[in-house]
């Protein structure tokens, strides 16, 4: 049976200020930028939030940890289990393990395992890897990926914590790349995104991975006045019966407005269908 999940990117504008990585091609490091936002909810209190509302599982992005130190970590770990929800996944939205530069890889390898040992500290259940920016048509690329993704559920099981990637970025763009990670490494599975598949072929793209899915991101697209695509998001979602999917459905929302307001329009759709 399948069960509600929120993404803390759904909260980004609340949760202060975000750290993100990105790689900086002259100095051939990894830098982070910080993007100020008003902390007007502390990650450390967002279980229990979360589980008061009726979720029963949180999947948290690596840019909202306000400190990766051991005191702050085993804080977390404790609010997570007091509110008795599943901290399902740490996304980990940095990283590009299918590149040709090879100072780059070792670096990026090296920046995903320090977030794996975080994810082990903080208990998360896993982690979510993204598996490359480049070309969905570079088979190469993809073999390289597969290697990287091999040494990390090497290195992940040993933290016992589970690796996970998603169709996200270009080289899990489509599900036959998304597939072939799958079949050719040790990942644990797949996160697909609803609003990460686009086109035509959108809904076939989900008939395939959904099956193979460990988490879904239910990402509602909006209308132009602003309102919640109901009959996309109801078509999205009628795909998880055959998919006889019992995972998290972690809600993706980030419009302006009362972000609280979105969400439960958000929820009462997607709790028909568990």
């Amino acid at each position: 049976m399948s069960y509600l999940s929120l993404t803390s990117w759904s909260l980004h504008r609340h949760l202060g200020p975000l750290s993100w990585s990105k790689w900086d091609h002259d100095k051939k490091e990894i830098v982070t930028e910080v993007e100020e936002q008003p902390l007007n909810l502390k990650l450390v209190d967002l279980p229990g939030i979360l589980s008061e509302k009726g979720f029963q599982a949180v999947e948290i992005v690596h840019a909202h940890f306000h400190s990766t130190e051991l005191d702050y970590l085993q804080k977390l770990c404790q609010s997570i289990k007091k509110s008795g929800i599943r901290f399902y996944t740490l996304l980990i939205d940095y990283g590009d393990i299918s590149t040709s530069d090879p100072v780059r890889r070792e670096k990026d390898m090296d920046f995903i395992k320090s977030w794996i040992d975080v994810a082990s500290i903080a208990g998360a259940e896993n982690v979510r890897v993204v598996s490359g920016e480049s070309s969905p048509e570079d088979i190469v690329a993809l073999q390289r990926a597969s290697v990287q993704f091999t040494e990390l559920c090497v290195y992940a099981k040993k933290k016992g914590v589970g690796v996970l990637t998603e169709n996200f970025r270009s080289l899990a763009s489509t599900s036959e790349n998304c597939l072939y990670l799958l079949e050719h490494t040790d990942l644990t599975g797949l996160i697909s995104d609803f609003g990460n598949f686009s086109g035509p072929n959108k809904l076939d793209s989900l008939k395939e991975t959904l099956p193979k899915s460990k988490s879904v991101h239910v990402k509602a697209l909006t209308t132009q006045d602003g309102e919640v695509d109901k009959e996309e998001l109801e078509n999205c979602l009628a795909l998880l019966r055959d998919a006889d999917y019992s995972g998290p459905l972690t809600l993706v929302y980030d419009e302006p407005g009362d972000v609280w307001k979105g969400i439960n329009k958000v929820k009462d759709i997607v709790k028909k269908h568990i």
